[in-house]
């Protein structure tokens, strides 16, 4: 009896249901249902005829209603009783939204007043997710809820489909408003986050899954940036039940808003942050962290391999300067993620953006062996250019660009340029290790020669072309032409490189023109910033030294001091950075923590090694000046900072020779030997002082010894040719004199030619 009633019951449910659907898309009357609506008007007789996108009355939409919206009706009829105004308008807007009527299902929604019904809505979903916990702790009976979760996902769906009519219609901080309004409802009910399998069956799942991930792009629509910021941060840090896929997705968009928006996004204030746990303090940290995140769930086969994943995490680790972060993500990737060559070359470019060269190259010669692929253009390219830093590898170097330059055959004109520029450095380089000065004359017009080329084929409108052609050009002592493509690389980078305004004054100053160089110095200083200006202040006060205005380069050098320790002042020694690198508790940030000490320690390093030479350049000062006890202050000064130093070792050895101190000044000069071998001023220095103390032969010959290793260091050193001028001369035979006569005439040459700092 009991079932046949129920069965009874549920055919007149479905029976009425039909009835209202047919009423709502047709627009009669409905007889003897207006008792299920709490208004005292039906919703075809209340407003649905105003609009002329509606059906017309009488007029029946050929077209059957959705399956699902009758059986969602159908399910909230059976658990309440009746379909009020509110839901009756959800499954109507619904039904115009699905056949594509946008502004006719706009209508609808708007009249759904949201706010009305808000509190029941809140009440319905606290007490939904408290069953579960009743059940286990079999209580007593509760109250039943306001609203059955069906009404609830009904009505929540509902102001979903009207922020997306009004995205159709263009009306995207009105549409994003109200998707925000879905979030707020189920954030302030469910603060800890759904229940797992929360509204499963009655999709409010899936609307609030859409809704999590609409807001964001409703908010870049209407360009509101701080506020498509703040919903992606609520979408992944809220507990909404999301698949991983979603999250993944969300992720992956609030990475390239951060990357590529040129907005900056303030830090997140994180309610549940604990002491010890990293916060991002910008977009580029925040991004790398996101991506992170996405790296190890590959590597855990949470979701799929991406491959913009790693596109992305490239460019922000490239931005920021840690690259061997990024190549230990790429040593996580499973087998078959990526190719053996390009996992690889992509490891060989993280260190050689790390500076770790050697490691870089020996995975090059392994995608270049004959087992991958022996003509990759790029890996060829790159080993040949970190060949050409190390004079001991240049040789290596041209074979690498003469093989990129065979496997191009004039196929690129852009990539031939660019291996010809490499060919020609990497000559170059090589040149330096030349025996005989025919063969070094050979490399260095092998080098001029391939740079020319290169610099034709880009016109002369490549900065690195014209960068690599005037320094060569100066170091053979061509000076004109050096100065012409100096100019032209100033002109063509805008002044924008601080290495360019440092090479044109040098080379002015290999021409004497020392007041014109000052002047371009000047120049740039008024072009950089602050933290950019201490190779420029130094080569400006060796500029003053050089025209014997020894007071003005003391001013100079003094100011360049007062830099560091405002630099000092401002970004701190990093020793908070360092201890968070080494913190057991910061799991979450320990990676993004050693990318922040990486970065700054680079730039540190570099401060630290250029404040420790002005201290000795000031020195130096002050000794031509006989002021003994501000060079030994300056020293002190430069021993604090960096404990073995052959530089502060030779400036000490000068100290003593110039105050008469030989034997102390011929062991500080050993003492800079021992910490750099090949430091060519000392070996210089002890030549000259070894011929002072003593004229023997035999310390003339060790005086010989020296000034020849300096020369095979630095074969364009005026003082190391005027030193062993001096020493054949003293030798005395008519042999040793025309060898001083010729080492006497370079020694003018070089001297009439040098810079007051190296051109490289």
């Amino acid at each position: 009896m009991k079932s046949r009633i129920r069965e009874r019951r549920r055919r007149d449910i479905s029976r009425n249901l039909r009835r209202i659907m047919k009423c709502l898309c047709s627009g009669e009357q409905l007889r003897g249902a207006d008792e299920m609506f709490p208004s005292s008007e039906s919703v075809a007789s209340k407003d649905y005829s105003v609009s002329g996108d509606f059906c017309a009355a009488g007029q029946v939409d050929k077209k059957k209603p959705d399956t699902g919206n009758i059986e969602e009706a159908e399910s909230s009829l059976r658990e309440s009783g009746y379909l009020n105004y509110e839901e009756a308008r959800a499954l109507l807007g619904r039904y115009e939204f699905q056949k594509g009527n946008v502004e006719a299902a706009l209508h609808v929604f708007e009249g759904i007043d949201i706010g009305a019904v808000t509190p029941k809505i809140k009440i319905s979903l606290a007490q939904r997710a408290e069953q579960p916990k009743r059940h286990k702790r079999h209580s007593r009976h509760y109250a039943a809820p306001p609203m059955s979760i069906h009404a609830v996902g009904l009505l929540l769906e509902a102001v979903l489909l009207k922020a997306k009519s009004l995205q159709a219609l263009g009306r995207f901080k009105e549409a994003a408003q109200s998707c925000k309004v879905i979030l707020d409802i189920v954030e302030s009910s469910l603060p800890e986050g759904l229940p797992e399998n929360f509204g499963a069956e009655c999709k409010l799942q899936e609307t609030l899954s859409n809704a999590v991930e609409l807001l964001p792009e409703l908010w870049k629509l209407a360009d509101s940036p701080r506020e498509a910021i703040v919903s992606f941060r609520r979408a992944l840090l809220h507990r909404w039940n999301l698949d991983a896929e979603t999250t993944a997705k969300i992720q992956k968009e609030f990475v390239i808003f951060l990357l590529y928006s040129g907005g900056e996004a303030s830090p997140p204030n994180l309610r549940s942050q604990m002491d010890s746990s990293f916060v991002p303090r910008n977009n580029i940290e925040e991004a790398i962290l996101l991506l992170m995140i996405l790296v190890r769930k590959v590597t855990l086969n949470r979701i799929e391999w991406d491959p913009s994943i790693l596109d992305h995490l490239s460019f922000a680790l490239s931005v920021s300067g840690d690259l061997t972060t990024l190549a230990n993500r790429l040593k996580e990737l499973l087998p078959g993620t990526v190719s053996r060559r390009e996992r690889y070359f992509s490891l060989a470019l993280c260190y050689f953006g790390a500076g770790k060269d050697l490691m870089a190259l020996d995975l090059l010669r392994k995608v270049l062996s004959s087992k991958e692929d022996p003509k990759h253009v790029p890996a060829l390219l790159m080993a040949s250019k970190i060949c050409s830093k190390n004079p001991s590898l240049a040789e290596e170097g041209v074979s690498f660009a003469s093989r990129a330059l065979d496997s191009l055959d004039d196929r690129c004109d852009k990539l031939e340029s660019v291996a010809n520029c490499v060919l020609g450095v990497s000559h170059s380089a090589n040149s330096k290790l030349a025996i005989s000065d025919s063969e070094r004359l050979d490399r260095q017009s092998e080098a001029l020669r391939a740079l020319e080329t290169a610099g034709k084929m880009t016109r002369m409108r490549d900065h690195n072309v014209l960068y690599h052609l005037s320094l060569e050009y100066a170091e053979q002592r061509k000076l004109d032409a050096a100065l012409y493509c100096a100019k032209c690389l100033l002109k063509l980078e805008s002044g924008s490189n601080v290495k360019g305004w440092l090479l044109l004054a040098r080379i002015l100053s290999a021409k004497k023109r020392f007041s014109d160089a000052e002047s371009i110095i000047n120049a740039a200083l008024d072009q950089t910033g602050k933290w950019d200006q201490g190779d420029l202040l130094r080569t400006k006060a060796k500029l003053q030294i050089a025209q014997g205005q020894l007071k003005s380069a003391i001013e100079t050098y003094t100011q360049l001091l007062a830099v560091f320790q405002v630099q000092k002042k401002t970004f701190g020694p990093g020793k908070k950075l360092y201890k968070m690198c080494g913190s057991e508790k910061n799991r979450s940030g320990w990676l993004l923590t050693y990318f922040l000490c990486y970065l700054t320690q680079e730039n540190r390093d570099h401060a630290k090694n250029l404040e420790v030479e002005v201290w000795h350049d000031l020195a130096c000062v002050y000794i031509s000046l006989s002021q003994w006890h501000d060079a030994e202050i300056c020293l002190v000064k430069s021993k604090a900072i960096k404990l073995y130093s052959a530089s502060r070792c030779h400036t000490t050895g000068t100290l003593y020779e110039a105050r008469g101190l030989h034997k102390e000044a011929l062991k500080a000069f050993g003492d800079a030997l021992n910490i750099d071998p090949n430091y060519v001023p000392s070996l210089i220095s002890r030549a000259l002082v070894l011929r002072r103390c003593s004229g023997s032969e035999e310390s003339n010959a060790v005086a010989r010894s020296f000034l020849m290793d300096a020369l095979r260091h630095d074969r364009l050193n005026a003082g190391a040719w005027y030193n062993l001028g001096l020493v054949h001369r003293d030798e005395g035979a008519v042999s040793s004199l025309m060898e001083a006569a010729e080492c006497f005439e370079a020694a003018h040459f070089l001297e009439e030619t040098s810079p007051v700092e190296p051109f490289r």
